[in-house]
């Protein structure tokens, strides 16, 4: 089975191998970063996320059995007046079929936000706090927020795994 992971960041590859293998153990699995543009801001914002991740599984599929695109972006919600980080997922196979799921969200710090605002990448305004180069490439934001308890690629793996729900229980979404 060859899954293509639309990015040339190895945690989202990691994160996606692990619940491949975990799903399809009997399968001889091949993971590879494919890098391609999300057709989104550097730093996606609200709809942006999801449609990130999109484009990047469309970009991704070529050849493989499945194209992975995994985008994380802030989410605003007007309840609790924050922005969430979220990673989306979306899946697409050979066949067109696209399924979706996003990871759980957290909060950053006031701080990062108005770094962000002032027109900084998270992972900018994250490696300028922690001292961490290419943040995101490593434990990621929450690794440092969470003091080790979480790291990105556990994080992103909840993405992927919501993603394959619908793949997990084909016969409870008829049509999709």
């Amino acid at each position: 089975m060859r899954v293509q992971i639309g990015s040339s960041n190895v945690v989202k590859a990691e994160a996606a191998r692990q619940v491949f293998a975990r799903l399809y153990p009997q399968e001889r699995l091949e993971v590879r970063l494919t890098p391609v543009e999300s057709g989104v801001p550097e730093q996606p914002l609200g709809a942006q996320v999801a449609q990130g991740a999109k484009q990047r599984a469309e970009g991704a599929l070529g050849q493989a059995d499945y194209g992975v695109g995994i985008e994380a972006g802030l989410i605003w919600n007007e309840v609790f007046r924050v922005y969430f980080d979220v990673q989306f997922c979306a899946i697409l196979d050979r066949a067109g079929r696209l399924t979706v799921g996003h990871g759980s969200g957290f909060v950053y710090p006031p701080e990062i936000i108005t770094r962000v605002q002032a027109g900084r990448t998270v992972g900018q305004a994250m490696a300028e706090l922690s001292g961490i180069e290419e943040i995101g490439h490593q434990m990621g934001a929450i690794g440092y927020l969470s003091r080790g308890l979480l790291d990105r690629t556990r994080l992103t793996e909840q993405a992927v795994l919501m993603a394959l729900v619908p793949r997990i229980r084909a016969e409870l979404y008829p049509g999709s």
